[in-house]
């Protein structure tokens, strides 16, 4: 957040700031108007938002609740006032009127002021694959100007227990007594739990709550679908490597593709969490792409090569593939997997970078934009094209460096609805259209949940 300027003051870089009016203090034993923290008010949730929570109003504030679902009525305490007073966020602890689709956590630890690493475990899994769709549409039609024509269906990805026992990484934050356990919600604070109910059994199994870890910020807990499952803690421990097994087919141009492979990444790099995500994410972006050997394709924020290992196969030896990675210790794993295929190139740079266009502006004041120069790895023209950013996207300027390569078919993996809806509306305006959508429930028991889009230009 960018720091706050008082009247006057200069900012960071030593520009004049812009003068703010002073705040009004209010009168000694009043308060401002409006709700205030720790206050509680009789609400009825409406519609489900972006971010896991629920709007509701009172006496013109708006209010983002968890712990409630759509229908309800509920009695909120408010946690946070935001500026000026806009919005409120609050914990529902108390449901005065009950929606059909609420059940019994099946974890203690969830609920308000406990583990904020769960949003949903209130609300029955057909309902929270429900309210996810209606997120990405919402997200869609605000951001994208797209109305989904075919209502979003959120798929089941296979590999956990009724939304449960899925998650291969976790990621544990200790306390300064060295007790590792989970943070509340929008806090630093730590949770005691025991075991963590939407962790796999690999990852339980290593009882990370219950060993002590003196000196270490946090423990990384990572269930491999290769090998024994290893903690690391984090400082004083290098991460050791792991491996992960890929196993997908999909419907080519010419029969069926395949892919079975391993991948060697380290305990602490990127990976999809959920034991089944990377075969299926793999599988519905090739099977819409529909590739044709000799063709060229660029797999942007390749991570150690999943997808730069399935389109080199399917080019052929006459095709060509380029991958780019920011994580240098990555693009190296990629690279010597990949060596051997003969069609492959590994780009060790931000895909911003790579491509010569601005880095996005995080604050401001902060310095001027830095431009890389373009690489001459990457082509001119591409056939195809797959994208996998972080949650904040790839963005307007890589959008826009993407479309003038000219692709015939994009397949974009999203795990924010709003990044993909705001890229969604980059691509329309560079001659895109958003051809099929797929959704997937990839973090049973959590607000989240990937996308993989598909997108082919449209005809001069």
């Amino acid at each position: 957040m960018a720091a706050r300027l008082l009247p006057g003051h200069g900012g960071a870089d030593g520009r004049p700031g812009r003068r703010r009016r002073p705040a009004r203090r209010p009168v000694t034993g009043e308060r401002p108007p409006g709700l205030a923290v720790d206050d509680e008010v009789e609400v009825e949730a409406t519609a489900f938002a972006h971010g896991g929570h629920c709007v509701a109003r009172h006496a013109g504030q708006v209010l983002f609740v968890r712990h409630t679902v759509p229908g309800e009525r509920v009695r909120a305490r408010v946690t946070e006032v935001g500026a000026g007073g806009r919005f409120v966020r609050a914990d529902a602890v108390g449901v005065l009127q009950a929606s059909p689709d609420r059940v019994e956590p099946p974890c203690p630890w969830s609920g308000p002021g406990r583990c904020g690493g769960c949003d949903l475990q209130h609300v029955s899994l057909p309902a929270q694959r429900r309210l996810k769709a209606g997120v990405v549409r919402e997200q869609l039609a605000r951001l994208a100007g797209l109305d989904v024509d075919v209502d979003v269906e959120v798929e089941a990805v296979p590999g956990d227990r009724a939304g449960l026992g899925w998650r291969t990484r976790v990621e544990f934050a200790v306390d300064p007594g060295g007790r590792a356990g989970l943070r509340r919600h929008r806090s630093h604070e730590v949770v005691p739990v025991d075991v963590c109910r939407i962790a796999a059994d690999g990852v339980s199994a290593l009882d990370v709550p219950g060993r002590p870890w003196p000196g270490a910020e946090v423990v990384d807990a990572v269930a491999p679908s290769v090998g024994d499952p290893v903690a690391v803690a984090v400082p004083g421990q290098d991460p050791p490597d792991v491996v992960e097994r890929v196993r997908a087919a999909w419907t080519a141009v010419e029969g069926e593709g395949r892919l079975e492979r391993d991948f060697t990444v380290s305990a602490r790099g990127f990976w999809q969490v959920h034991p089944g995500a990377a075969s299926t994410f793999l599988a519905a972006a090739m099977e819409e792409l529909a590739v044709r050997p000799g063709e060229r394709a660029l797999d942007l924020y390749s991570g150690v090569g999943l997808f730069a290992a399935a389109l080199s196969e399917a080019v052929g030896p006459s095709g060509q593939v380029v991958a780019v990675e920011a994580d240098r210790d990555a693009a190296a794993r990629a690279e010597a997997a990949l060596a051997g295929a003969g069609n492959v190139v590994v780009l060790a740079a931000r895909v911003d970078d790579a491509f010569g266009v601005p880095r996005p502006q995080r604050r401001r004041g902060r310095g001027r934009a830095t431009r890389a120069s373009r690489s001459p790895l990457l082509p001119p023209r591409a056939d195809l094209v797959v994208l996998d950013p972080p949650r904040t996207g790839a963005g307007t300027a890589v959008v826009a460096a993407v479309a003038r390569l000219r692709p015939r078919a994009l397949a974009y993996v999203a795990c924010d609805p709003a990044a993909l809806a705001r890229d969604t509306a980059a691509l329309e305006e560079h001659g895109y259209r958003l051809s099929r959508l797929r959704a997937f429930d990839a973090f049973p028991m959590t607000h989240h949940v990937e996308c993989v889009a598909h997108f082919v230009r449209r005809p001069a």
